[in-house]
């Protein structure tokens, strides 16, 4: 049997406190860790964002490719188009009857975005979002309402306004 001394014995007793603290430091330290060092998992909200932005996206870029029936099928059934002229109020059968000429010559409209806003009803499946364009025109803002249709985003309601120079007062 060994027999332990009183300096043994405080040594034994020494090391295992320092293991206590040790043990303590290696926790506080994890927690305090940034979390941002760690892959997060993307939020509900950040993967709808997303598909809104790759389908505004893409709905331009059929425009400017004209791709009539990718642009077209971007829109719900009862979609509105209200353009930059205050006649420019169409349902989505009036608005494909204007925009066919330009199709028909190969390419509609340009429009690039530069900036884009998009927020969520509590449910999430209606976002309305704003966006600056450059146009033709110069800038130009569009903005409007998409609603989830099954497990698609669609273009429900859109809005293009020019941003025409502001008066002096």
């Amino acid at each position: 049997m060994y027999n332990y001394t009183t300096k043994n014995r405080y040594q034994i007793v020494l090391v295992y406190y320092n293991l206590i603290i040790m043990k303590k430091i290696l926790f506080i330290a994890l927690c305090l860790l940034d979390h941002s060092a760690f892959p997060q998992q993307p939020t509900v909200e950040s993967k709808e964002k997303e598909q809104i932005n790759l389908l505004l996206d893409a709905w331009h870029k059929a425009a400017a490719q004209a791709k009539s029936n990718d642009y077209f099928d971007a829109l719900t059934e009862n979609a509105i188009f209200i353009g930059t002229d205050a006649t420019e109020h169409w349902d989505k059968t009036a608005f494909k009857a204007f925009a066919k000429p330009y199709f028909d010559k190969g390419q509609a409209w340009d429009f690039k975005p530069l900036e884009r806003h998009i927020y969520f009803s509590n449910d999430k499946n209606t976002a309305w979002f704003d966006e600056l364009l450059d146009t033709w025109m110069k800038i130009c803002r569009g903005s409007g309402v998409v609603v989830k249709v099954g497990n698609q985003w669609k273009i429900q309601h859109y809005v293009l306004s020019h941003n025409y120079p502001q008066r002096k007062h």
